[in-house]
């Protein structure tokens, strides 16, 4: 069983460490605590919604960008492919593919993208810098009427820095030709600060196949007022291209064909940009708090992928081309009236607008060989919009009891041309779904939640007017529904021992009426059964002081498909993940960080005929900081253990193989333990 695993008793330990450690915080002095382990009793509405701040961000020695994530209990980021591309992710059951159920959110402006070319959901973190992200606030489950499509399993949201409390400029270097250049400043610019700053990286990886990944992004915000009245106006760009090893076949190692780190087909890679130009804005006057943002960008992809290798096309290969050109634009306006009452109670209701738009021409996908198309499948002009409107009401009804009541309503509107009219078309749909989140306590610093509530998920375009197969051009196809209804329930107590030291559980379960997911290689969707997730969360949090802190989480979870007849599991879903780490040192002198992420087996075939194998990997930092000047190495999968970021079960072939081809894991493998130094110098 699950609880006899020695990954889970020795976490479970370090959370008793924790607990126990609550007895020593009456002799400790008072501490402004900030980020995860801050004190949130009366604030928050579930226990797993939380924050990390910036210092515990940079604090984290990572691979890459994306993993910033990973400061969500439970999630799990990695990559299967180069790494200018989306990164794969995992939380709460859901194997989340680049981004499908769980909403990624800058200052209010979606990353994730409807309708993508590669993927529904599709959400590349790679446009952000890491140094002007000022902190990140994340929540699970479909309980709050602000989120709308793409965030059932949960979302995160992204604020970027208003102002740098110094100039910098950064250069990291390392193995396999690892370069990194960074740097940052604010200046006073009329009633305001502009704050701007660039990055440059370079990487070719330990794959026999360079990857000659280089990137560029930009970043340049004007800022003016406070907390409650402000205005800004942030522009980010980024420009990437690279060069993919994929998945290759596990047998293909074994035999010897081709080095763990090797490769089948040298052309595979790709090249995104985005750039986007938004706005927010606050204000407060006569208890009516205006909140509002609005954005519009820019953004393409060419993406080149072979997953099969010869099985369709013994003669040119199965490399095939995914094209995605869009501009996007939408905004979110909020009044929320606050000191109201409610029979008595006093309540702040909350009134909202939110629109999303994204114009998609290019949208393509076409069979290749060496990056040159050889037979076109589809290509189609995509127009999605959603117009949606939310309500809540926050009811303090006594000291020891709080409810949050919401609802929202969302409609969509379809438009796909596609090169065959019988796939083209045009449609609305529409969908309401209610919230309720009640809050007892706090009692004897423990606060206790009961969250209800329901979410949907949007389907591809492309699949709601699907009726011929575009890849014979003959075979009739069944449509998607436009929209699924998700259900969600989460049970949770948070208990706050003393100033420095938080404990949470979570209780949870997840219904979807279907998993139906457009399959970006094939150029359809395949409709899924429902499927019933659950699993428990438990977290600890530990700053006893100013140079130390400890936390410890512990994600136990399962997804079976209610319909059984291929295997109940749902492929993909991890059981177990364990995260912890120590993190030592004042603002100069000596510091350090140590990290672990485990992520359990799991099943690659509903059957559970075939899983994965498990994951361990343990990051380091350490340096030290003087006034202007902070040196720093870092050592990424320290124990240098030859474990797979990513694991799939399916039928590729290799030339010489069985025309049917061979069913196989296919696997991308951990990169080995790699250095990284770094110098940074303030001003």
């Amino acid at each position: 069983m699950i609880p006899s695993h020695p990954l889970l008793r020795h976490s479970l330990a370090a959370l008793s460490l924790l607990t126990a450690a609550a007895s020593a915080q009456d002799v400790l002095e008072p501490l402004l605590v900030t980020g995860k382990a801050e004190n949130l009793l009366g604030e928050a509405d579930s226990a797993s919604k939380g924050q990390s701040d910036r210092e515990e961000l940079l604090d984290r020695p990572y691979l890459r960008r994306g993993e910033l994530l990973e400061v969500v209990p439970g999630m799990i980021v990695t990559q299967h492919a180069g790494g200018g591309k989306a990164n794969q992710y995992f939380v709460r059951g859901y194997n989340l593919d680049h981004g499908t159920d769980f909403g990624i959110f800058v200052d209010g402006m979606p990353a994730n993208y409807r309708s993508h070319g590669h993927g529904q959901g599709y959400a590349d973190m790679n446009f952000l810098i890491p140094e002007f992200v000022q902190r990140l606030d994340y929540e699970k489950g479909p309980f709050d009427s602000r989120m709308g499509d793409l965030t059932t399993a949960g979302s995160a949201e992204f604020s970027l820095v208003n102002s740098l409390d110094r100039g910098f400029a950064s250069f990291a270097f390392g193995e396999d030709e690892y370069l990194r250049a960074v740097f940052g400043d604010s200046v006073k610019a009329g009633i305001g600060t502009l704050t701007f700053g660039g990055e440059a990286t370079y990487y070719n990886g330990p794959w026999l196949l360079e990857e000659n990944a280089h990137r560029f992004n930009g970043l340049l915000r004007w800022h003016t007022g406070d907390d409650d009245n402000f205005l800004n106006f942030t522009l980010l760009g980024y420009q990437a291209e690279w060069t993919s090893s994929d998945q290759i076949p596990e047998r293909a190692i074994l035999s010897g064909q081709i080095d763990r780190f090797g490769y089948l087909d040298p052309t595979n890679g790709g090249q995104s940009q985005r750039y986007s130009l938004s706005m927010n804005w606050g204000h407060l006057a006569n208890d009516v708090r205006w909140r509002g943002n609005a954005y519009v960008g820019y953004y393409d992809l060419d993406l080149y992928s072979n997953f099969t290798y010869f099985l369709d096309d013994p003669v040119n290969g199965d490399q095939f081309r995914q094209s995605d050109q869009r501009i996007f634009f939408g905004g979110e306006v909020s009044a929320t009236l606050e000191n109201r009452s409610l029979f008595g109670a006093p309540t702040d209701y909350t009134f909202g607008f939110q629109t999303r738009n994204d114009v998609i021409w290019d949208l393509e996908l076409a069979r290749t060989k060496a990056r040159a198309d050889v037979n076109p499948i589809r290509s189609d002009d995509v127009i999605t919009g959603s117009y949606s409107v939310f309500a809540m009401a926050k009811t303090k009804w006594n000291d020891g009891f709080r409810t949050e009541a919401g609802v929202r309503a969302d409609a969509f509107y379809f438009d796909v041309d596609s090169d065959n009219p019988a796939n083209s078309g045009n449609e609305w749909d529409a969908i309401a779904v209610p919230k309720l989140n009640l809050i007892f306590g706090p009692w004897h610093d423990t606060e206790y939640y009961l969250n209800l509530g329901g979410g949907f998920h949007s389907n591809d375009a492309r699949g709601v007017f699907t009726r011929i197969d575009p890849n014979d051009g003959v075979t009739p196809v069944m449509p998607v529904d436009p929209l699924v209804h998700t259900w969600g329930s989460e049970l949770g107590v948070r208990h706050q021992w003393g100033d420095c030291l938080t404990t949470t559980a979570a209780l949870w379960y997840l219904y979807s009426e279907s998993e139906l997911i457009y399959v970006g290689d094939a150029g359809n969707v395949e409709a899924g059964p429902s499927t019933d997730r659950y699993g428990l969360e438990l977290t600890g949090y530990w700053r006893p002081n100013s140079w130390f802190s400890l936390d410890a989480e512990i994600a136990l979870s399962k997804g079976r498909y209610t319909d059984t007849s291929a295997g109940p599991w749902v492929e993909n879903q991890v059981p177990l993940v364990i995260a912890s780490g120590i993190t030592v040192g004042e603002k100069l002198g000596p510091y350090g960080a140590l990290r672990v992420r485990y992520f359990s087996e799991r099943p690659l075939t509903a059957n559970k005929g075939v899983q994965s194998e498990d994951s361990l990997q343990v990051n380091l930092r350490t340096g030290y900081r003087l006034e202007n000047w902070d040196f720093a190495i870092d050592v990424l999968n320290l124990l240098d253990r030859k474990d797979n970021d990513i694991e799939y079960y399916y039928t590729s072939r290799l030339p010489g193989e069985p025309a049917a081809g061979i069913d196989d894991v296919h696997l991308h493998p951990t990169e080995p333990r790699t250095i990284r130094a770094s110098v940074t110098y303030y001003w």
